[in-house]
């Protein structure tokens, strides 16, 4: 779900992938510190960088609501730089293989930490970083990899 003109909207995958390229990542959730401080803004930042090597589109998902993904989007200032794509229900990182398990810790079924550069719908970069580490999936490694 994406928050669109009149609020909530369905997204399929073909409309934010086809015959785009686009810096997909994934954070374990809005709102939480790392996630908050240095993955979402690292895109924001890096946006203008991202799309002069090609990138068309960035999107952000999180196993969250859409209504704690638009106010997240709201509070970070993404404005039109970052796409903010609720999972709510975790059927696309379920699908993707990419479920963290951290309902011991209280937050239930989330995303890993991920980035990808998925090019017409094709899969063409993928990083994940391990549970607590952040290196790998940042916007400056996404930029460094184009």
């Amino acid at each position: 779900m994406v928050w669109g003109e009149k609020g909530p909207e369905p997204v399929m995958t073909d409309t934010l992938f086809k015959g785009k390229t686009v810096a997909f990542f994934g954070v374990p959730g809005a709102f939480t510190p790392k996630c908050s401080e240095a993955h979402l803004p690292g895109f924001v930042q890096n946006a203008d960088a991202l799309k002069a090597k090609g990138v068309d589109a960035i999107v952000c998902t999180a196993v969250n609501d859409v209504f704690v993904m638009h106010a997240w989007g709201k509070d970070q200032g993404v404005g039109d730089k970052v796409v903010m794509v609720a999972d709510g229900d975790a059927a696309f990182c379920k699908a993707a293989g990419l479920e963290f398990d951290l309902t011991g810790k209280g937050l239930g079924l989330r995303n890993q930490r991920f980035a990808m550069v998925v090019e017409d719908g094709v899969v063409k970069s993928m990083a994940i970083d391990p549970p607590g580490a952040f290196e790998k999936t940042s916007a400056e490694a996404v930029l460094a990899g184009l």
